[in-house]
């Protein structure tokens, strides 16, 4: 519905991160792994495009120096380490950071500070969603397991169905 983010889609997001960008003129831009909503992973990397900034993705340790980022992410086999150049874009992997918990006299002051409000229109960004969902099924559900009392029950099982 209108008013909303019932709708935005990534490309909305990255697009007014995008504006903000321009408006901020930030040199690193930290944006989370994936959205809860739809699970995406996608704002980061559309991001990084249409700044044509360099990204480092589910970073898990940062480091600065000269002008430049080392960033440690996880991958299917390990650790990699990655240097990208500033300004540049990373998202941030859970293990990146320790909360930090507000204490009572750093949550009255933040409630006097002013925020500005901006809509997508004020900074110049169609956010009109492109992409359509047109069906979701759920999966075929799975049958239940047999439960076997000890283990050479469970072998004979597993002959009979010609598994072993």
């Amino acid at each position: 519905p209108a008013g909303t983010d019932a709708n935005l889609q990534p490309l909305g997001v990255a697009k007014i991160f995008a504006a903000l960008v321009e408006q901020e003129k930030p040199d690193l831009v930290i944006l989370g792994k994936q959205a809860i909503d739809d699970d995406a992973n996608q704002t980061t990397q559309l991001l990084a495009g249409m700044l044509d900034w360099p990204q480092g993705t589910m970073a898990s340790v940062v480091s600065a120096g000269d002008g430049a980022l080392t960033i440690t992410r996880e991958i299917d086999g390990g650790l990699e380490d990655i240097s990208v150049s500033l300004p540049a874009v990373i998202s941030a992997d859970l293990r990146l950071n320790e909360p930090r918990y507000a204490t009572l006299p750093n949550i009255m002051k933040a409630k006097k500070k002013k925020i500005a409000k901006m809509d997508p229109a004020s900074l110049g960004v169609d956010i009109t969603p492109r992409l359509k969902i047109l069906n979701v099924v759920d999966p075929p559900v799975r049958q239940a397991g047999d439960k076997v009392p000890d283990v050479s029950t469970l072998m004979e099982k597993l002959k009979e169905k010609g598994h072993l």
